[in-house]
């Protein structure tokens, strides 16, 4: 008991202390409802008032009136409802002007056919939603109609960049080109003509470095996207890509066709590239970027068509062109276009089938060029040894043409080259022809073996053709001297010997042996020998024309019955001019026996036997040796048919040589029974008695002797002939 009192007391402690704690509290919320009670009084007494003057104002409202206002508040509550229901196909169709107004077509569409599907079949039965409705396709036409206008503006934007995009994509290719190519430098094939330097290299990593725009960059293919997703909602998709392809196919007509001045210069061929590129670049896009707008064989048929036009536009233009260095820049400009073009996808085998049809045209224009080279380096030649007074120019010219000679090696200086400038400097463009002709095969995708059958035959054509035309052409100029033929024939015989040199040239440069099979030989060797054998017979030619105005300008009496105690002044004076000429021929064989039918053609004209005297003093100027370091009786033998018939005359030893005639000991092997027999039947030999006396004292009917030596001349002429 006491522990519970105990617990009592605690807790009414804690009870007490709770109390304190809130008494106050209590106090504070005893006042303030003391103080609503006071406010709530006067708020009764305001509800008393309002109630009781609402009262009296409403007893003048009749019954009527309320019933309309009841009825005006029906209204309002369905109008706003009603509006709150036309109120989202109002903003849809506000949205759908908005949309159109900025042009985008695409979301127009979508919020239109929303409009037609979900919100209009909700207020159906208003009449402006009708109106709408009716509105609704001329709206589908006005987008049709917009987007079209834009995917024309977009055709038109293509055809203005296809320059643009062209060249762009061909200078990527090129980029790659370069920096690919001197990368392989050190490829074994060393068709490497300097065709790039260290800053040509240098320039192109820095290009290869640069973000290049392609063809997203330059055009904005946006509205052609838009149109075909537009007629593509529209259920008109084929209409659009059948519009699209047509359009296109004129475009390409048009890109096709090359301007009148295309061939005068490279620009007129690169923008008429840039634009063929620029146009398939455009169509490479769309065919991976749309789903079935343009397809493989579309684009197909349209390079087929492209191809054809091209390769017939540049056989055109191509032909026009006369300068090398431009048809070789184009063809340069062909393969970068093709290899541009092949990195899309196309075939581009025909193009490269034709530069080899356009390299024939650039050999034909090398040969043009080198004509005027040759002829200028003829022209300005003078013939002459090359004269030499140091170890420098010695060097410099043997570093230009393949020359060794070891005498001429030991003799001091000053001393020649037996060679004029002309030799060296032929030598040195024909190999800068090869060079040209190197520059072309570069690229083509050409085999070593292809591309040294190209060089050759190019270089047989200058050889045989070009250079042979252009010496011809000198050695037959009318106020050409001896001294120049005999030099034209000393340096065409080194150079004819600096042919394999050539040969070994073109061996190093396409690293093809000259034994392999097919490989076509050089010409050179041919050519020089006949320029070198036309040479001669000008010489010839000409040494004979000097002969013959000796003979028509001396006063001699070929009538004279009785040969002089010496030798006419005339033959003096020719022989003196042999000699003299003859001094120069130090190096050259001589064929002075083709004057022998001049002679025989003046003796026939008018001749007595006093005139052949005088004809054994060139038997004696051939025996005198007129030109230093002839071998042995060559120039003899060529007065040995002149001696043998005037010997057959003189001695008149018929019967021998009729009785050996045709044999290899005949005494008389090369006297003529023609010119035998012309001589023979002169009649001015007839008119001399004295000519046989002294030879014939016991024949007494000399015609009848005469017509028995000329009957069997004919019968020995006639068997020869049958």
């Amino acid at each position: 008991m006491e522990k519970l009192e105990a617990r009592i007391r605690n807790h009414d402690r804690e009870i007490e202390k709770m109390c304190n704690f809130h008494y106050q509290g209590f106090v504070d919320s005893i006042t303030e409802l003391l103080k609503v009670r006071g406010e709530a009084q006067k708020l009764k007494n305001q509800v008393t008032d309002t109630n009781r003057k609402l009262q009296n104002e409403g007893k003048e409202v009749t019954m009527e009136e309320l019933k309309q206002c009841r009825l005006q508040q029906r209204n309002i509550s369905a109008t706003v409802d009603k509006l709150t229901l036309c109120l989202p196909v109002l903003e849809m169709y506000s949205k759908l002007r908005e949309q159109m107004k900025s042009k985008r077509h695409y979301p127009a569409l979508k919020t239109l056919e929303h409009l037609e599907h979900t919100y209009l079949p909700q207020v159906s039965h208003y009449r402006f939603c009708k109106i709408m409705v009716d509105n609704i396709p001329k709206l589908r036409e006005e987008i049709k109609e917009v987007s079209m206008s834009d995917l024309k503006d977009f055709l038109e934007s293509i055809r203005k960049h296809s320059d643009k995009i062209g060249e762009t994509a061909m200078k990527q290719v090129r980029t790659r080109s370069v920096w690919r190519r001197g990368s392989c430098s050190g490829r074994s094939f060393t068709v490497t003509l300097s065709l790039f330097n260290a800053k040509a290299v240098k320039a192109s990593q820095q290009l290869e470095g640069e973000n290049v725009p392609g063809a997203q960059d330059l055009v904005d293919f946006s509205p052609v996207y838009r149109c075909l997703h537009i007629y593509s909602v529209l259920g008109a998709r084929e209409t659009f890509e059948n519009y699209y392809r047509k359009q296109r196919r004129k475009q390409a007509r048009l890109v096709l066709q090359p301007p009148s001045n295309m061939h005068e210069t490279l620009d007129g061929y690169r923008k008429y590239f840039n634009q063929i590129v620029g146009f398939f670049v455009v169509e490479d896009h769309i065919l991976h970027t749309t789903q079935g707008l343009v397809n493989r064989a579309y684009i197909d048929e349209l390079w087929e068509m492209a191809l054809s036009k091209t390769i017939a536009a540049l056989r055109t233009h191509s032909s026009y062109c006369s300068d090398p260095s431009l048809v070789l820049d184009l063809k340069n400009l062909i393969v970068l276009f093709a290899d541009t073009l092949q990195g899309y996808g196309f075939p581009v085998n025909q193009l490269f089938d034709m530069l080899l049809e356009i390299q024939d045209q650039y050999s034909e224009t090398l040969l043009k060029k080198w004509t005027g080279v040759f002829r200028n380096i003829l022209d300005s030649d003078n013939y002459s040894p090359i004269p030499v007074t140091n170890e420098e120019m010695y060097k410099k010219i043997v570093g230009q043409f393949p020359f060794q000679d070891a005498e001429l090696e030991k003799q001091p200086f000053p001393k020649k080259f037996p060679f004029s400038e002309f030799v060296p400097k032929v030598y040195n463009q024909i190999k800068e022809f090869i060079y040209a002709c190197l520059k072309f095969s570069e690229d083509l995708h050409l085999s070593s073996t292809e591309v040294d059958d190209m060089i050759r035959k190019s270089t047989n054509l200058l050889l045989t053709r070009t250079l042979s035309n252009c010496l011809q052409n000198v050695i037959k100029r009318k106020n050409v001297g001896l001294t120049e033929l005999v030099q034209i024939i000393i340096n065409t015989t080194h150079l004819e010997k600096s042919c394999k040199f050539l040969e070994e040239f073109i061996t190093n440069i396409t690293n093809v042996l000259p034994e392999t099979v097919h490989t076509t030989k050089l010409y050179g060797t041919t050519t020089f020998k006949d320029a070198r054998h036309a040479a001669e017979e000008e010489i010839y030619t000409n040494l004979n024309q000097k002969i013959d105005q000796f003979l028509q300008l001396a006063d001699y009496d070929w009538m004279a019955m009785e040969p002089g105690s010496k030798a006419s002044d005339y033959l003096v004076d020719l022989i003196g001019f042999l000699r003299s000429t003859f001094a120069v021929f130090t190096h050259l064989p001589v064929r002075a026996h083709g004057h022998l039918t001049v002679l025989l053609k003046v003796m026939v004209a008018q001749a007595s036997w006093s005139a052949f005297y005088p004809l054994f003093f060139p038997t004696e100027f051939a025996r005198s040796g007129p030109v230093p370091g002839f071998q042995g009786d060559t120039l003899q033998l060529a007065f040995i048919d002149l001696r043998q018939l005037l010997d057959l005359f003189i001695q008149w030893d018929w019967s021998t040589y009729l009785a050996d005639y045709g044999q290899p000991t005949c005494k008389y092997l090369r006297v003529n029974p023609t010119t035998a027999l012309v001589l023979l039947e002169n009649p001015i030999l007839l008119c001399f008695n004295n000519v046989f006396a002294q030879f014939r004292k016991n024949e007494r009917d000399k015609q009848k002797l005469i017509d028995t030596v000329a009957k069997q001349l004919r019968s020995l002429i006639n068997s020869h002939h049958s």
